[in-house]
């Protein structure tokens, strides 16, 4: 009787670990996204995600995280605060050539075509996505207070970026007024 229970306590107990470690993590399409994450010392939580899709082909899962739940792109945009878009490549359709063209139309869109007075910039930023990107890479577009922007691809810093002007223009190619994806913004901020 005695061994029944323990058991039962036991079944019990990694049944509730289980279901802790599924609400831990959020399903967007194909990947798995952790419902929270850290960079430079700050607890992120997920605001929410969507997929990336071009025509019928759906390119990467990507969630944004903040310090705490916002549906207000602009005030996400300006804010000087440590933020992440955490972006898993889902198709093969994603190069590296593909990359830096969207990449590129992506800030021509987010800064309403007038991108000299952050070449420089730009070209750095471009510049992290040389290496081959295969399916399943997964890419960490920070910004952290203090620091600037800074890129991860696969856990692996690439470099950063100082400035709030290039910090707004970056998270303005998904949550700007002309974003890459209408509902891939509308995802990541919830709705």
């Amino acid at each position: 009787m005695k061994q029944q229970t323990i058991k039962k306590g036991l079944l019990l107990f990694v049944a509730l670990l289980t279901m802790n470690l599924a609400s831990a993590q959020t399903k967007i399409g194909s990947v798995t996204l952790p419902n929270s994450t850290s960079f430079n010392g700050e607890e992120l939580v997920l605001n929410g995600g969507g997929i990336r899709k071009k025509a019928f082909f759906k390119l990467y899962s990507a969630g944004l995280y903040l310090k705490s739940k916002s549906g207000d792109a602009s005030s996400i945009i300006n804010a000087d605060e440590t933020m992440a878009i955490k972006m898993e490549i889902t198709s093969k359709l994603v190069s590296s050539d593909r990359m830096k063209s969207a990449v590129n139309d992506g800030f021509d869109a987010a800064m309403n075509g007038d991108t000299s007075s952050l070449s420089s910039e730009i070209e750095k930023f471009i510049g992290f996505f040389s290496e081959e990107i295969v399916k399943g890479n997964i890419f960490d577009i920070t910004y952290q207070s203090g620091r600037g922007a800074v890129i991860y691809k696969n856990g692996k810093e690439l470099g950063v970026i100082p400035g709030m002007k290039f910090k707004k223009a970056l998270f303005g190619i998904w949550l700007g007024e002309d974003p890459a994806d209408d509902n891939l913004k509308d995802g990541m901020l919830g709705k």
